[in-house]
C-alpha cells in the first residue's frame, strides 16, 4: 500500500503577536528571526493518517512539498515520524503560486512518483486556511477525494471514511485510488524518535524542478495562477473609552441610554 502525502511549510503558529510582520508589497508574511517555519499541522495529521495505514497494511509513505529550500526540514521531519521518502519541488518558476497553480504542480509530481493507493492532505493549510489544493490535485489526477477525514479504513480496493462535521460524523466508502483530507479529529501526530530523527538526518531529499516534472509553464507560478492578493495586511484594532458621568446613579444611567442610541447600539 503506498500513500503520497503532501505538506506545506508554513510560518510558526506560535510566533507571538509582536513579532510577526507582513511584507504589505510582497503580500506575504515575514518569519520572526527565532521562530522558523514549521510544516503545516493539518499536514503533519496527514502524515500521521498515511502512517498509521502503513502500520496496519504494510507498503510504504512518500511525503512531497512544494516550497524554499528551506522546506527540506520539514520533510526530514516527516520521514522522522515515519515516512519513507520525499520530495522537495523546488523552481523559481513556482514562485507567486496560487491554490490552483500549486495543485497543478503537485499533480504532476504525484504522476512522475506513479502509482499508489492514498493521497493525504491537510483540510487546509495552516497559515492561508484556503482548503482549496487538496481537491485541486484529486480533480487534476482523476481520482475521488473525501474531505475532513477524521478516520480512515481501507479495505481491498475500497476505503471507509469518517468525516467530520461540527454535529457529528458522517460515513462514507471511497474506491481506490483516493485523495483524502484529513482534519485534526484525526488525534495526535506521533513524535519522532530520536532513532527515526538520526535515520532522517542521513537520508537525502531530491528536489524536482518544472522541467523535471514535465509542467506546462503556462500553467505554474504567476503565469497561470487564477487569483491574485489585492492585500495583505495586519488588522489595526482601535478602541476610545468614554466615561459618563452625572448628579446621580439614575441621571448616569439616563446619559448612558441617550449615548448608546446615538451610536445605534439600542
Amino acid at each position: 500500500m503506498h500513500s503520497i502525502v503532501c505538506v506545506k511549510e508554513i510560518p510558526d503558529p506560535e510566533t507571538p503577536a509582536a513579532a510577526f510582520a507582513i511584507d504589505p508589497v510582497a503580500k506575504r508574511a515575514i518569519p520572526a528571526k527565532d521562530k522558523p517555519p514549521v510544516i503545516s499541522p493539518f499536514d503533519e495529521q496527514a502524515v500521521e493518517a498515511a502512517l498509521r495505514i502503513k502500520d496496519a497494511k504494510g507498503g510504504k509513505v512518500t511525503v512531497i512539498s512544494m516550497g524554499a529550500p528551506t522546506a527540506e526540514k520539514i520533510l526530514k521531519h516527516s520521514m522522522a515520524m515515519g515516512a519513507d521518502e520525499a520530495v522537495l519541488l523546488n523552481d523559481p518558476a513556482f514562485d507567486d503560486s496560487d491554490s490552483a497553480t500549486t495543485a497543478y504542480v503537485l499533480a504532476q509530481a504525484i504522476k512522475k512518483i506513479g502509482a499508489f493507493d492514498f493521497v493525504f492532505c491537510g483540510r487546509q493549510a495552516g497559515d492561508f486556511d484556503m482548503g482549496q489544493v487538496g481537491s485541486g490535485v484529486a480533480e487534476l489526477l482523476g481520482v475521488p477525494s473525501v474531505t475532513l477525514a477524521k478516520k480512515i479504513e481501507p479495505k481491498d480496493d475500497v476505503a471507509r471514511v469518517e468525516r467530520a462535521f461540527p454535529d457529528g460524523f458522517e460515513v462514507v466508502e471511497v474506491k481506490m485510488p483516493a485523495l483524502i483530507t484529513v482534519s485534526n479529529e484525526l488525534g495526535q501526530p506521533r513524535y519522532a524518535p530520536l532513532k527515526g530523527i538520526m535515520a532522517a538526518a542521513k537520508k537525502k531529499v531530491p528536489v524536482w524542478n518544472s522541467t523535471e516534472i514535465g509542467a506546462d509553464a503556462s500553467r505554474i507560478g504567476a503565469a497561470g495562477k487564477r487569483t491574485n492578493i489585492l492585500r495583505l495586511y495586519i488588522p489595526v484594532r482601535e478602541s476610545k473609552c468614554e466615561v459618563i458621568g452625572g448628579e446621580n446613579e439614575e441621571d448616569m444611567a439616563n446619559k448612558l441610554a441617550q449615548k448608546l442610541r446615538e451610536v445605534k447600539l439600542i
